[in-house]
């Protein structure tokens, strides 16, 4: 993975988190970014797992949409945990 593909990955990771945020609350530049790039980890699995595709014709977007469903169900399941 270059510098450039890192980037990029945190950087969706910040915007999803922050989206995330918005559905189950919570805040903070560093939670943002722990949470969606555990979502975008998360999202990936879930999607596949039940055969979804998320097809809005752009990549990025497609990798947003899907860090945040990730990040909304790593939120929600960890306060039903604590």
């Amino acid at each position: 993975m270059d510098a450039k593909a890192l980037i990029v990955f945190l950087l969706v990771g910040l915007v999803s988190g922050f989206i995330a945020s918005f559905v189950v609350g919570g805040g903070g530049l560093f939670y943002y970014l722990i949470i969606g790039v555990i979502g975008a980890f998360v999202g990936g699995i879930l999607l596949n797992a039940i055969g979804l595709k998320i097809a809005t014709g752009n990549p990025l977007a497609n990798q947003i949409i899907t860090s945040v469903i990730g990040a909304v169900v790593v939120v929600f399941v960890a306060r039903l945990i604590a």
